[in-house]
């Protein structure tokens, strides 16, 4: 179900959140030309409503649920439930004026489809694989029949992914423009187009805060605590790290990024967020500039 509070009236009403419900929101709110449509990120149940409501021309923002309940405990609402829910975003989205949503065009997000599913599916695997071990004698085959379908699905979507790279103007250049730098692969490629199309058009320090990748302070009066990443798109970092312990391995100039870190003392996973960041920063410059990898440009990146 969908709940909707409109403000400044404070009209709440609920709908089904399905193609019929969302369709009769769409018309009940196309009229009142609302400044925001936002919306709590709810890991995908969102998605069907904010793609049809972005389409029919609404302005929409979809927020972390982290800020609207901190938000709510700032205004001293403490109480929860679904229709005060709605008030709250609601008026999250009057004071905060959050940020619009870019609509992705359907070529990214058939893609984006496709990556997050064969990300599933890769994941699925290796839970099966872990369950196989585990499991009694008599299941084992079953599972091993799974996994062999999964497998088989994953090449299927491979090869779609492929063919929906080739079909999109510009896409191949890009994935030769992402796979020319040392450590990255297809399937980072692919996840850099579908996951982060701002890459090209947005400063290294805009998209090392979209990613995940920039580091806060924790600092009050003598205090000084450590900076710490936060936020931003897991599954691109998830990649991202992966593609990185493979550059500290093959790529000079990250490797010898990682080195002088080390030398210096720290720890394995600050050393590999520092690279994760440098990698990231180098990829944006490269898209920005249309570059393909050469030491020289990337060590000035």
């Amino acid at each position: 179900m969908l709940d909707v509070c409109v403000l400044p009236t404070g009209e709440f009403f609920r709908i089904s959140n399905d193609s019929a419900g969302i369709a009769t929101l769409r018309k009940k709110l196309k009229p009142l030309s609302p400044q925001r449509v936002v919306m709590e990120a709810t890991g995908g149940y969102e998605a069907e409503a904010a793609l049809a409501l972005g389409l029919a021309g609404l302005k929409v923002c979809v927020v972390n649920p982290l800020w609207v309940r901190n938000f709510a405990k700032a205004d001293g609402q403490f109480a929860k439930t679904d229709k005060i829910d709605a008030g709250v975003i609601a008026k999250y989205g009057q004071c905060m004026l959050p940020k619009l949503r870019e609509l992705a065009t359907k070529e990214v997000r058939d893609l984006d489809a496709l990556v997050t599913r064969r990300r599933q599916l890769v994941q699925m695997i290796t839970s099966e694989k872990n369950r196989m071990g585990v499991s009694a004698r008599a299941l084992r085959p079953g599972i091993q029949t799974h996994i062999a379908w999964m497998k088989q699905e994953v090449g299927r979507i491979e090869t779609d992914l492929d063919q929906v790279i080739k079909a999109t103007a510009g896409w191949e250049e890009k994935v030769e423009l992402y796979t020319s730098a040392p450590g990255i692969g297809l399937k980072t490629a692919h996840s850099l187009i579908a996951e982060a199309p701002e890459l090209e058009r947005i400063s290294a320090k805009q998209i090392t805060a979209l990613v995940g990748l920039a580091p806060y302070p924790r600092e009050s009066g003598v205090f000084k605590g450590t900076r710490r990443i936060r936020g931003g798109r897991i599954s691109i970092r998830c990649m991202l790290y992966m593609a990185t312990l493979s550059a500290t391995r093959c790529n000079p100039v990250i490797k010898a990024h990682y080195t002088q870190l080390r030398a210096r003392g720290k720890l394995f996973k600050v050393a590999m967020v520092a690279c994760m960041r440098k990698l990231l920063v180098i990829l944006s410059a490269m898209a920005r500039s249309k570059t393909p990898w050469n030491p020289a440009f990337a060590s000035a990146a």
